[in-house]
């Protein structure tokens, strides 16, 4: 019988609740308020906390402080990518973020979502879809990412914009919802 871990993982209906679940977001928010504290200029102590809690933190990657997240071991960051203040990643499924990406101040990225018949959601059953960031992507302050987005390579999303669908490499994507308005 698969666990409520693996079901978070493949997409399935599972509950948050579950003991492994809450153990590892223990273990998580331990490790952010950790980095939450550190100053912004103790770089090898700040990389330190990332290396512990994300699965991948690629060479030359940046996150500064402060970053909220579920569990961290969904998430990989990868080389030279940028995170700027008080960004949100709800991992209950994989954020991949490419090499290079720029991520402004106050970015969201969800993967969690929830059932929309109400006497399922109330069971306490939910559901995440992973979230890919393609290399080169610049996502603009106070944007928002949706589950189950992928934004291709090279691509910038406008500042305040909600990422709904995917989005293909190489536009200028702005709004609510987010729509390309032209090719870079």
């Amino acid at each position: 019988m698969a666990s409520q871990k693996d079901k978070m993982l493949a997409g399935e209906l599972y509950l948050a609740d579950d003991p492994e679940l809450a153990a590892a977001y223990a273990k998580a928010q331990a490790i952010l308020a950790r980095f939450n504290a550190t100053r912004g200029d103790h770089v090898d102590m700040l990389t330190a906390h990332l290396s512990e809690l994300v699965d991948h933190l690629g060479e030359g990657a940046i996150v500064k402080p402060s970053l909220r997240c579920d569990y961290g071991f969904n998430i990989s960051i990868g080389a030279r990518s940028f995170l700027n203040y008080d960004c949100v990643l709800l991992d209950c499924n994989r954020i991949t973020i490419g090499e290079e990406a720029q991520i402004a101040p106050g970015v969201h990225i969800y993967t969690a979502t929830h059932p929309l018949d109400a006497a399922t959601r109330r069971s306490g059953l939910e559901c995440a879809q992973p979230v890919t960031i393609g290399d080169g992507v610049w996502l603009g302050g106070r944007t928002v990412v949706c589950p189950g987005v992928t934004i291709g390579e090279n691509t910038v999303v406008g500042a305040g914009s909600v990422v709904v669908h995917d989005l293909p490499a190489n536009v200028l994507a702005v709004g609510s919802p987010c729509r390309p308005i032209r090719d870079l």
